[in-house]
Parts: C-alpha cells; sequence; structure tokens
C-alpha cells in the first residue's frame, strides 16, 4: 500500500484557486459567524478576530464605545474584513476579502434590530454596532488536488 500512496503522491498535483463573483463571497461570508477586520492603529497594520452577521451587501460588527475599530468607525476609516473556511485534510476552502468604510451605527432603530441578531462571543459591554460598506468585495475558492 506504500507503493500506490507514492505513486499517487507524485501524480496528484493541486489545482489553481478560482476566483468568486461578488453574489459567491456575500452567501459564503453569510454561512460563516467570524472573521478578522484589519484596520491601522498607530499608522501599523491591526487585525481583529470579530463575529459578524452580514446585512444586504453591509457586514455588521458589535464592538464598544473604547475600542480601537469603533475609534476607526466613528471617522469612517477605510478598513478590510477577511472570513474564510479551510479543510486541511482535503486542502480545500475559501477566502473572502471585504474593503470599504466603517461608519459607527447611530440610528436607534437599526441598533435594536442588530442587538437581536448579533449576538456578541466576547464578554464585555458590547452597546456599539460598526457597518462595513464595501467597495471592493474579492474572494477565491482552494479546489483542492487532482490527478
Amino acid at each position: 500500500m506504500v507503493g500506490d500512496e507514492q505513486v499517487r503522491a507524485q501524480i496528484m498535483r493541486p489545482r489553481p484557486p478560482v476566483g468568486l463573483i461578488a453574489a459567491e463571497c456575500w452567501q459564503l461570508l453569510a454561512s460563516v459567524p467570524v472573521g478578522r477586520v484589519v484596520f491601522t492603529m498607530d499608522a501599523l497594520p491591526a487585525i481583529r478576530l470579530v463575529n459578524h452577521v452580514t446585512d444586504g451587501e453591509k457586514i455588521i460588527i458589535r464592538s464598544h464605545l473604547g475600542a480601537a475599530i469603533t475609534g476607526r468607525a466613528i471617522g469612517g476609516a477605510i478598513v478590510c474584513y477577511e472570513a474564510d473556511e479551510v479543510d486541511l485534510s482535503r486542502h480545500t476552502g475559501w477566502s473572502v476579502s471585504v474593503t470599504g468604510s466603517a461608519r459607527l451605527i447611530t440610528d436607534p432603530a437599526e441598533a435594536v434590530r442588530y442587538l437581536h441578531l448579533l449576538q456578541p462571543w466576547a464578554a464585555g459591554d458590547k452597546d456599539q454596532f460598526v457597518a462595513i460598506e464595501p467597495q471592493l468585495v474579492t474572494g477565491v475558492r482552494l479546489p483542492g488536488w487532482c490527478c
């Protein structure tokens, strides 16, 4: 059996990544509860793991008033949001990135709506909501190996 595995390993090749259209990207983002938000802090990149919901073509995250990302949203900073899913045994998966402006949700009715849709995963008073409104949506699917 070892010989068969060696032969299979020699002929198996990774397939090239496949680009995704925006509709596929949004469908995949809606299928997972967590991702990473990337922004600048003290002129350096900063990354935070957060849970999210999608609302149409917006990503909503929940935070608190003193959080770094909340401060960036008050100023309308450009941020990037990335989520993915990977199957390590099959070498398959996908990754989606959304780049756009972050804004603090200040409308009370909108905030109440998200209060029910998005439960925080981390302890603490998470009473602020940040919307990431896209300017660029890209994604890639890793189709795994073939012969």
